[in-house]
C-alpha cells in the first residue's frame, strides 16, 4: 500500500511515498522547488505535471494531502492559505484525473497520529518522521511534512482495518 504524502505550496512542495504495514518505510522522498519569478499559472502547471510524474512512476494506492493551517494572521491576510489551496487544487486535479482516492488531514490530526501530540514543533516531527520511517538523516521540512501526511494515512488505514475487523458482523470470533 503504497500512500503519497503531499505538502501543497506553490512555491516548495513536499512529497513523499509512504509504504509498508507495521514496519512503514519511505520509498522515496523530496521537494519541488519553484522559482518566486515564475507566473503562478506556470507553477500551478509544473506542481500538477510533477504530481502526473509521481502517480505514473510509484502506483500510488491514495494520495494524502495536509490542509493549509490557518493562523490567526491568515484571516486579515489570506494570500498564503489561498496559494496553499491553489497548490492542494493541482494536486487533487491530477490524482482524481488518474483515478486516485483523495485524503485530506489537518496539521494537527498528522501531529495526533504521527506523533501522538497535536502540538509537536516541526523540529520534533522531522526527528520522529526520520526515527520511525528509518531513514539515515532528517529531511527537509516539507519533504517530513509530506512524508508526515502519507505515514498518518496509512495509520489510520490501518486502524480502519482492524476496526473492521472486530466489528464485521456474522464473523466468529
Amino acid at each position: 500500500m503504497g500512500i503519497l504524502g503531499i505538502d501543497p505550496g506553490t512555491l516548495k512542495m513536499g512529497y513523499g511515498l509512504v509504504d509498508g504495514g507495521s514496519n512503514p518505510r519511505a520509498d522515496d522522498y523530496g521537494v519541488i522547488s519553484l522559482p518566486r519569478t515564475m507566473p503562478l499559472e506556470q507553477r500551478l502547471y509544473q506542481l500538477h505535471t510533477h504530481i502526473l510524474n509521481l502517480i505514473a512512476i510509484f502506483h500510488p494506492t491514495a494520495v494524502a494531502v495536509e490542509e493549509p493551517f490557518l493562523g490567526k494572521g491568515d484571516r486579515h491576510f489570506p494570500g498564503p492559505a489561498m496559494a496553499v489551496g491553489q497548490a492542494q487544487a493541482a494536486v487533487f486535479i491530477g490524482a482524481a484525473s488518474q483515478g486516485i482516492p483523495i485524503f485530506k488531514y489537518a496539521p494537527a490530526q498528522v501531529k495526533l497520529a504521527v506523533a501522538d501530540y497535536g502540538a509537536a514543533s516541526k523540529e520534533q516531527m522531522r526527528e520522529i518522521i526520520a526515527a520511525t520511517l528509518g531513514l539515515d538523516e532528517i529531511p527537509d521540512s516539507d519533504a517530513a511534512d509530506a512524508l508526515s501526511v502519507g505515514l498518518c494515512h496509512l495509520i489510520h488505514e490501518q486502524a480502519n482495518v482492524a476496526l473492521e475487523r472486530i466489528i464485521t458482523p456474522g464473523q466468529e470470533r
